[in-house]
């Protein structure tokens, strides 16, 4: 049988037809199935946990680690050269200002006392010579005087006396400034003799002693003896290196709390007493001195420790739980419930607490978030908020 060109058109027709009206009926099934899904998911309402969106306090804690140094340290050079006589003090001993921890003995330097002071001596009666034949040279003078301008006397003898009063007044100048200079050296040495006594400069405790009775020490300006450290630990300095991100609120005067591991349950209750005012370079971090009292000596300097400050916070912040936290392709958000209606709001987080996280930005003190939101969850949804439960009373 022959199939005419007419009769194959009208069956590839018919084909083209059905294939059509398959593929739309199809389209139109596959349509209406996701406005139904999507009639029903918008028709159901599930039940959400939510939390309040509260204002952070105007201080934050920020906990750092520390080292307490003492509030004053002294190394104790030898000023005067000889050996050690006597030594008062020893590690460990608590001193007050002015107590004597050695004594330093040098017999010629008693002998150099004794010889200035004979030196002196001859020198004060040298001045006082001088200063009598300045008299004599006036008295002299105040006698000639009259007689030479009225000729009774030659003019030359005039002239002898005013020259004479004049050298005896260039030798008591001399003789007063040989005083003058043989006392300084006289001074010098008995200051010397002074620094023999090696004093407290303050109240404190010596941590370190390098020399002993019999001991040899220099009073050279460069390789002085290194005799004592003194440390004052009534007050302790605490050093901070506060970061950046919490360097802007840091000023004398806000409160900080220091601990120690190894004296658990003890808290140091102190202030920031001065910073440096500028961030050091390489590490971005604010140096900060914290003053802790210490009238019973706890705390020892190079302890490390750490330290707690409630620096007033520079920005506003508002703390929502971290388990509201939505993170996806859009970034990090939150789902407010506002009238039974799920709204996704892009936040800023400024820092992680742990339980809780601090915002910046997306929302507002009072707003409701849901907590473990529904990872289908989205914008326009309607949520039923669950009633909140009261924690059982102990």
């Amino acid at each position: 049988m022959t199939t005419t060109p007419a009769l194959l058109a009208v069956t590839l027709f018919s084909l083209l037809t059905s294939a059509i009206g398959v593929g739309a009926w199809q389209l139109h099934e596959r349509d209406t199935g996701a406005k139904a899904a999507t009639e029903l998911r918008l028709a159901a309402v599930s039940t959400v946990r939510v939390a309040d969106v509260r204002a952070a306090s105007d201080e934050r804690s920020v906990r750092l680690p520390a080292t307490t140094t003492a509030f004053a340290a002294a190394n104790i050079f030898a000023r005067a050269s000889g050996y050690i006589d006597r030594r008062n003090v020893d590690i460990g001993d608590r001193v007050k200002a002015g107590d004597l921890l050695a004594t330093i003995v040098a017999p010629e330097l008693d002998h150099q006392i004794a010889q200035a002071e004979a030196t002196l001596v001859q020198l004060q009666a040298a001045q006082h010579q001088a200063e009598a034949n300045q008299e004599l040279a006036r008295v002299t003078w105040d006698r000639d005087h009259p007689l030479v301008k009225d000729g009774w006397l030659p003019q030359q003898r005039g002239t002898i006396d005013v020259q004479t009063l004049r050298a005896t007044e260039a030798a008591v100048d001399v003789a007063q400034a040989n005083v003058a200079a043989q006392e300084a050296q006289l001074k010098v040495l008995r200051q010397e003799k002074a620094y023999q006594r090696v004093v407290a400069p303050f109240d404190g405790i010596v941590t370190q002693r390098n020399i002993d009775i019999g001991s040899l020490v220099q009073a050279d300006a460069v390789n002085a003896t290194f005799m004592f450290v003194l440390q004052q630990s009534s007050v302790i300095r605490t050093q901070v290196f506060v970061p950046q991100d919490a360097a802007v609120g840091v000023r004398p005067g806000i409160k900080a709390v220091i601990t120690v591991p190894e004296l658990p349950g003890r808290r140091f209750t102190g202030t920031v007493t001065r910073i440096a005012d500028a961030l050091q370079p390489g590490t971005r971090t604010l140096l900060a001195e914290v003053d802790i009292a210490n009238p019973d000596g706890t705390l020892q300097p190079g302890t490390y420790a750490m330290a707690e400050i409630l620096v007033p916070r520079a920005v506003p912040a508002l703390l929502i739980p971290a388990g509201a936290l939505i993170f996806n392709q859009d970034g990090q958000q939150v789902a407010v419930v506002e009238n039974g209606v799920a709204h996704l709001r892009r936040i800023t987080v400024f820092r992680d607490l742990g339980i809780e996280i601090e915002v910046r930005e997306g929302v507002k003190p009072g707003d409701r978030v849901i907590l473990n939101p529904a990872v289908d969850l989205r914008e326009g949804d309607r949520v039923n908020v669950a009633p909140r439960t009261t924690p059982p009373q102990p």
